[in-house]
């Protein structure tokens, strides 16, 4: 029988698809992805939460009893750290801890570890209605960005880059869930094609 793949997902609101079901977030969807295509795939397991931050998964992570080893880890937080108006120079050492926690949870394999970036969404109503600066949220987030890039290079990760999609957002309604905010069913999946396709060749 072939082994069961195992997938850890650490991350914030994004991670748990805030805003679509369950079904719908980007790890299970890339799960789906996987399957479709004979994988042994087991349920992602999830530490998120709307709202988290760096430190705030961290701390989590601390508490936390894992069950078992992972084939796979991705890892999708800062957002709530720009949002609260933190400098890129905290976010730096904090997502460095993450990520080599996570290469850790990834049996040490650094190539089995998947960093997305962080969605921008200064394109979004939510924005929009609250007045935020669209222009410097661009900005902050692609400095973020270019942190976890880096870090992902130093550590020999993968880096999916997801930000261009979610600014057509701006113009592509559909993009968007009913809160105005976060991505949609349709962007996740986005999400998981480009996941699935990096992934596939961690399987293979």
């Amino acid at each position: 029988m072939e082994k069961l793949r195992t997938y850890l997902a650490l991350g914030d609101s994004y991670t748990i698809g805030e805003a679509v079901s369950l079904p719908h977030s980007f790890p299970y969807q890339t799960v789906q992805i996987l399957r479709s295509e004979g994988w042994a795939m087991a349920a992602p397991e999830i530490i998120a939460k709307t709202g988290w931050t760096t430190d705030e998964l961290s701390d989590a992570l601390q508490g936390y009893v894992f069950s078992r080893h992972y084939d796979l880890v991705t890892l999708l937080i800062g957002v709530n750290n720009q949002y609260r108006g933190r400098s890129v120079e905290t976010y730096a050492p904090e997502c460095e801890a993450l990520l080599v926690r996570a290469i850790e949870l990834a049996q040490g394999s650094a190539e089995r570890v998947f960093v997305l970036s962080i969605p921008d969404y200064g394109v979004t109503p939510f924005a929009r209605e609250k007045e935020l600066n669209a222009v410097r949220i661009a900005a902050e987030i692609d400095q973020y960005n270019a942190v976890a890039r880096a870090l992902a290079a130093q550590y020999k990760c993968h880096f999916v880059d997801i930000t261009p999609g979610t600014r057509e957002a701006a113009t592509d309604s559909a993009l968007l869930a009913s809160d105005g905010l976060h991505p949609s069913e349709t962007d996740y999946r986005r999400w998981a094609l480009m996941l699935a396709a990096g992934i596939r060749k961690q399987l293979s």
